[in-house]
């Protein structure tokens, strides 16, 4: 790996960094007007005969270890290799719910990191992500599930993170569309109540670590498809793709719905299945819903954004795949459940559905780390949870590369566990808990 001499993170004034470009609101107008180009936000590259570090995948999650090499440690000879364009996959697909009220402390402490980032993302990156931090409502509908809330409440708190466990009377003054009665299939005994949580712009946190990869030197490769990996005596040495051969010593799969198969052409098997998952937006209303809205035994979620539609998801299909075709099935069952919440919702019409794909693991969390193949790194895994670890994930595989140490605040996620038995059992706030 990479490792500084004297241990510090270089400053970016060292590395060639070009501040992306600022607007005011007279260039605004004058572009409008006069209807001349842009500039580009990110450029196109010829691609490198070798590269420092090859980062397989476009996404959130790719973008931001390219990021954070650049940025904490000076390290853009990197490839960000994409076989669509960035945000193509899961990041674009996703339904960008961010919260930290994880199940299991190693969760809690991760994902609570991701937030912070999350926080100061647009100040950092120049860029608005138009993150909204309106809260996060969990349901419970029975006693198990209410005992459920207050575990997790309590390792929240012990972990410093805002969690409690409110009553009916709490969820309707939040939100007063709710129908908290007792006369209903399944009536609301509590939820647990996350404030820091909330809803950001998928499309706008892409863009954002793009320019800022962009502006570090670093190079993001579009329609560049990987079709192998050449491993000698035990460890990387290139990677093949569509556009020519790539030298390099250290290969990042980032990949979401076909990490096993980049894995494959490294020789690494990983405990995962791919399943799709389906989500729905409504028409726009006026602004109704603050907080997100779950309920794990529904299997649905829902959010109201910016622009005022409502996005609703569920979990997981029950079967393996990698369609991302949407199905009637999934909307008449989706709209009923929304209406045991919210009944006066009946008559707002759903205009589009759309899927991606879910890397599953046994434990419901991620693999992140080293590999048995050296110089090859996994992020991979992240089921229905990815994107509010984009930030955080990023940020820790970072470290890996350049220090060659594993941070400990992912240590639990290593490969290695489910050989020896050491699984983290975040199902409990991972499978719905968008």
């Amino acid at each position: 790996m990479f490792n500084n001499r004297n241990g510090a993170k270089n400053d970016h004034r060292m590395n060639g960094y070009r501040k992306p470009a600022r607007y005011s609101a007279l260039d605004l107008i004058r572009h409008g007007l006069s209807g001349s180009d842009w500039p580009r936000a990110w450029h196109a590259h010829d691609l490198r005969r070798s590269y420092d570090v090859v980062i397989v995948g476009g996404g959130v999650h790719g973008l931001a270890t390219a990021y954070y090499l650049a940025k904490e440690y000076g390290i853009t000879n990197v490839a960000v290799l994409e076989k669509g364009y960035i945000g193509s996959g899961g990041s674009g697909r996703n339904t960008a719910i961010i919260r930290s009220n994880y199940l299991t402390p190693e969760g809690v402490r991760f994902y609570d990191r991701s937030v912070k980032l999350y926080e100061t993302l647009s100040e950092d990156l120049n860029f608005n992500a138009m993150f909204a931090q309106r809260g996060h409502l969990t349901l419970a509908h029975s006693d198990s599930s209410l005992r459920t809330m207050h575990w997790r409440a309590e390792v929240n708190k012990l972990e410093g993170v805002d969690s409690e466990v409110i009553g009916p009377d709490d969820i309707k003054r939040l939100v007063p569309y709710m129908d908290t009665s007792e006369n209903v299939r399944y009536p609301m005994l509590g939820a647990l109540y996350h404030p820091p949580g909330g809803i950001i712009r998928h499309d706008a946190v892409v863009w954002g670590y793009a320019r800022g990869v962009d502006a570090y030197g670093a190079h993001i490769h579009q329609n560049t498809e990987v079709l192998g990996i050449d491993v000698a005596g035990g460890r990387v040495r290139g990677v093949r793709t569509e556009r020519g051969d790539i030298a390099t010593r250290v290969v990042v799969n980032c990949t979401a719905g076909w990490s096993t198969l980049i894995s494959d052409m490294a020789g690494v098997r990983m405990p995962i299945s791919t399943f799709p998952l389906q989500a729905a937006v409504t028409e726009p209303v006026r602004p109704f819903l603050d907080p997100v809205i779950v309920s794990g035994t529904l299997h649905v979620y829902v959010s109201q954004t910016d622009r005022g539609e409502l996005v609703f998801g569920a979990s997981v299909d029950p079967f393996t795949s990698y369609s991302m075709r949407g199905s009637l099935e999934f909307v008449e069952e989706l709209a009923g459940h929304v209406l045991e919440l919210m009944p006066s919702l009946a008559k707002m019409r759903v205009l589009r559905q759309w899927a991606g794909l879910c890397d599953m693991t046994p434990d419901f969390a991620p693999i992140m780390g080293t590999t048995p193949v050296a110089g090859f790194l996994i992020d991979v895994g992240w089921g229905t949870y990815g994107f509010k670890a984009g930030p955080v994930a990023g940020e820790t595989i970072a470290e890996i590369i350049a220090t060659g140490k594993t941070p400990e605040l992912i240590a639990t996620f290593d490969l290695a566990r489910f050989a020896e038995g050491r699984l983290v059992g975040e199902k409990g706030a991972a499978a719905v808990g968008h």
